[in-house]
């Protein structure tokens, strides 16, 4: 398991994000256990461990360990809950987030972009702000998108059981997806990426979902609630928020520009 070697500074944010080095040369954005966002950890495992599945374009991540004696050489990390595990996300340089970009001419990896859109609304993230994506130039006239911050996937940083359990069946207001909706070429994209979650296997969402560390306050039942919400969504709910997604905002936007 790497090892952080040093402290570089807080990210914005209200997640409570830190950038460290490791001893594998790279820069990691390391999220510590926090009270009052408690599920934040286990909604980025979860959501970070099926979109690489899936093939999108996520930052590579890991749990790690920060020893105490590390964190308490710095007075933004001493204060931390310290959790025998936290997440780290790799830190992708030299990039700009979707307000950063004043105008994007293309994607290049655009045929991610449907399958992004689907996911968001599988794990129900109503947070995919274009502080969420990160374009980093690949040509001279295009970005590559990656997404980041899954902390409020299932609609909260905090959600309950009974959250879990009525997460909402709606169009997200999201000017990110509707940047990304522009760049699908091809509206059978959506249904290509629908069968890909679909045919998922139950036991790989069961295998994540038992991987969450103990220590992040999971319990038993919310952990199986999760893996209910998830098959629920996927089987009986997101088929119908695509076929609304692609009425209301992807045909209109194709629409306008013809």
């Amino acid at each position: 398991m790497i090892k952080p070697v040093a402290y570089k500074k807080t990210l914005e944010g209200k997640s409570n994000a830190h950038l460290l080095t490791f001893n594998d040369g790279r820069d990691y954005v390391v999220k510590y256990f926090q009270p009052g966002f408690e599920k934040t950890l286990a909604n980025e495992w979860v959501a970070y461990c099926l979109a690489r599945y899936l093939g999108l374009p996520i930052p590579f991540a890991q749990l790690v360990e920060i020893p105490p004696e590390f964190s308490a050489q710095y007075p933004e990390l001493s204060q931390m809950t310290q959790t025998q595990f936290q997440f780290a996300s790799l830190y992708v340089p030299d990039c700009f987030d979707g307000h950063q970009v004043t105008e994007v001419p293309a994607i290049s990896n655009n045929e991610n972009l449907a399958g992004v859109i689907l996911f968001d609304y599988w794990m129900c993230n109503r947070d995919r702000t274009r502080k969420n994506i990160i374009l980093c130039d690949d040509t001279p006239k295009s970005y590559r998108l990656w997404i980041i911050d899954h902390a409020e996937v299932f609609a909260s940083f905090n959600w309950t059981l009974q959250d879990l359990e009525t997460l909402p069946i709606t169009i997200l207001k999201s000017a990110t997806h509707q940047i990304m909706a522009y760049f699908i070429e091809d509206e059978q994209k959506f249904s290509e990426q629908l069968e890909i979650i679909q045919t998922l296997p139950i036991h790989l969402i069961e295998e994540i979902v038992a991987l969450i560390p103990e220590d992040w306050q999971v319990t038993s039942e919310e952990r199986k609630a999760i893996v209910t919400a998830l098959v629920v969504r996927r089987k009986r709910i997101l088929k119908k928020l695509m076929e609304r997604f692609i009425k209301r905002v992807y045909r209109p936007i194709h629409e306008q520009d013809k």
